[in-house]
């Protein structure tokens, strides 16, 4: 369920309030390229947090990040890093690690990058990943690395589908095949139509001018998984 958000606190969209929903509360979150810093600023004035780790690549956005907190009264709670990526973090320094607004590919390269004690510890950090686009490669990635879905949420947000993933690794990697990748958990998961449909015409795209009739054979499936819901 999504945090009911204090009166002082940012405005989420539909893809951060996701994200937000997933954070464990009382523990510590990384919000890796935090961007203008409304998540983080969420999570600490709401209290869901004990502390948050907000790191981005650029000054920048860092710089805008943490004006946003000083508004927000909130930088005491709030610790601001500089860095690429996961390289900011120690093993077992954030409880909760999320990563969005870059690509699927590129979120796999940064978990692929990253030290193997940050995100297979005892207990595992878990993941909150947004993935702007190629959504099948990452759960590819995560499946045949160990990582197991917990949840998805489908979203729309600026006229754009998303899904944020909530994952962990349990070290038992496998092979998904197509038509998870495609879908996800969001084949069993209540109001994901539009995702699926949205998911199929993206295929459907990729399959024209090509004589490979696997890619419309799973515009077809997920087209039927949202009508099942």
């Amino acid at each position: 369920m999504t945090p009911s958000p204090a009166n002082n606190a940012p405005r989420l969209d539909a893809r951060l309030s996701a994200a937000a929903a997933f954070v464990r509360r009382g523990g510590t979150a990384a919000d890796i390229g935090c961007d203008h810093g409304k998540l983080a600023a969420f999570l600490a004035v709401n209290g869901i947090c004990k502390k948050v780790i907000a790191s981005d690549l650029r000054p920048a956005p860092l710089s805008h990040a943490r004006a946003l907190a000083e508004q927000y009264a909130c930088t005491d709670r709030i610790h601001f890093r500089l860095g690429d990526g996961l390289s900011i973090l120690r093993p077992g320094e954030a409880d909760d690690i999320i990563i969005g607004g870059l690509s699927g590919v590129t979120i796999a390269q940064l978990l692929e990058r990253a030290p193997q004690s940050l995100l297979t510890g005892t207990p595992a950090a878990h993941l909150i990943l947004t993935p702007a686009s190629k959504h099948a490669h990452l759960r590819r990635f995560l499946c045949e690395n160990g990582f197991s879905l917990l949840a998805e949420t489908p979203c729309l947000a600026a006229g754009r589908w998303y899904t944020v993933m909530h994952a962990v690794h349990t070290g038992h990697p496998f092979t998904p095949d197509a038509f998870f990748c495609a879908s996800g958990l969001c084949a069993q998961t209540p109001g994901a139509a539009g995702y699926l449909r949205h998911a199929a015409g993206c295929l459907e795209k990729e399959a024209l001018g090509t004589p490979d009739a696997s890619l419309r054979a799973l515009a077809d499936r997920l087209r039927s998984a949202a009508d099942a819901l």
